[in-house]
């Protein structure tokens, strides 16, 4: 049987938590250890380990102990668009950059 895997926002958070958990581990850090480092109180990080919720601040100061703090960078980046032609290339150029959005 095939199986599909679809990613929702609570199953990426618990991936997350897996996935921190394991690499203070891998680290051989505590979480007293690590909370201590990083700056992240120890119940917030109890609580995310347990239900993977957390503010953004706090993970991102969690990643910097846990030397994953780049793969952030990565988040919501503009995909790159493949030109098919020169026609697109120019047409492309002479865009403006968009500065705000509008409601649909």
């Amino acid at each position: 049987m095939l199986a599909i895997k679809i990613n929702t926002p609570n199953s990426i958070l618990l991936q997350l938590k897996e996935n921190f958990q394991q690499k203070r581990l891998s680290l051989n850090l505590t979480q007293e250890g690590l909370s201590h480092k990083s700056g992240v109180s120890l119940g917030s990080l109890k609580r995310f380990e347990k239900s993977g919720q957390i503010s953004l601040e706090s993970l991102l100061k969690l990643s910097v102990v846990l030397e994953c703090l780049d793969d952030f960078c990565d988040i919501a980046n503009k995909k790159e668009e493949t030109i098919h032609s020169l026609d697109e290339l120019l047409k492309k150029k002479n865009q403006p950059t968009k500065k705000r959005g509008r409601i649909k």
